[in-house]
């Protein structure tokens, strides 16, 4: 009966643990999920901020380009 009794609590130690380890599974999936969200908003935002500067640097250019040179003393 001890045999029966110690594998039952055996099983019932194994059967928690599993249980844990599947809430942690669960809880690191959705930390993935929500640090993807995050990289996915900040990639986006990152391509916008680069069109901003690169449309700023091409005014910037033409601007340039299209003022006078300076009097030379």
């Amino acid at each position: 009966m001890t045999d029966d009794t110690d594998t039952s609590l055996r099983l019932n130690e194994l059967e928690a643990h599993i249980a844990h380890q599947d809430s942690t599974i669960d809880d690191l999936n959705q930390v993935i999920l929500e640090q993807w969200n995050e990289i996915k908003a900040l990639n986006e935002k990152l391509a916008r901020l680069d069109a901003k500067v690169q449309t700023i640097e091409q005014t910037a250019e033409a601007n340039e380009a299209q003022d006078p040179p300076p009097p030379h003393y």
